[in-house]
């Protein structure tokens, strides 16, 4: 029953998105803009570019998912329909789960769009298993979408909950960054399967615990 309705959260989401497209594309301007940054600061060549490709790359997609989270559930508190959805006939955590459906499937959509063109840019060679590039990349998304989306409904009762996600939610998210970062170039560059499982065992349970945490916690988040 949970997940049927936070089906039917995500699809809200979607229909919302697909009227505005302003999510999305915010995302996505700004994942290029980093990228177009890099690619002037660094010549896009040789063994600098297999160094910071990793890294930028998801200094990009932080950045640019931050834009989806503050407005996942400021959206909803125009005309109060957070209110709405509280006292709707249904468990709280199930907003839980639409709203990092949502993030999940934004982030992705922009990923997707975004990381050839990040190829294109520094002329970059995969050496390794792209199937393995995509699972770290849908882990490292799903654990920072998991985390966000819980702090960002914290945050938006706040004044400044623009300033205020940010500051709470980085210092949260540095595991998950650096699982990534480090799976990323390993996948990018052909590394062990074994040295890679160790991130990606980092990244899956760090994952798995910010999927059960809201159980306990969300009902309590909302009405802060």
């Amino acid at each position: 029953m949970i997940f049927r309705h936070a089906w039917h959260i995500f699809y809200k989401d979607l229909l919302l998105e697909w009227r505005s497209k302003q999510t999305i594309t915010s995302m996505l301007v700004f994942a290029i803009m980093v990228v177009v940054m890099f690619a002037f600061a660094f010549q896009p060549t040789g063994e600098i570019t297999r160094a910071v490709f990793p890294g930028m790359s998801w200094v990009a997609f932080t950045f640019a998912g931050m834009l989806g989270l503050n407005r996942a559930f400021l959206s909803e508190k125009h005309q109060d329909c957070l209110t709405g959805l509280i006292l709707a006939p249904m468990d709280p955590t199930a907003i839980y789960f639409g709203k990092v459906l949502s993030t999940v499937f934004l982030m992705g959509c922009m990923e997707v769009i975004a990381l050839p063109l990040f190829f294109v840019l520094f002329d970059f060679r995969l050496r390794g298993s792209l199937a393995l590039l995509l699972l770290v990349i849908f882990l490292g998304t799903l654990g920072f979408a998991t985390v966000g989306t819980l702090l960002s409904a914290l945050a938006a009762n706040a004044r400044s909950s623009e300033l205020l996600l940010p500051l709470i939610l980085f210092p949260i998210i540095v595991p998950v960054l650096i699982a990534s970062v480090k799976a990323t170039g390993l996948a990018l560059s052909g590394g062990e399967l074994a040295e890679i499982m160790v991130w990606l065992r980092l990244l899956g349970v760090y994952d798995l615990v910010f999927l059960v945490v809201p159980f306990l916690l969300f009902e309590f988040v909302l009405e802060v």
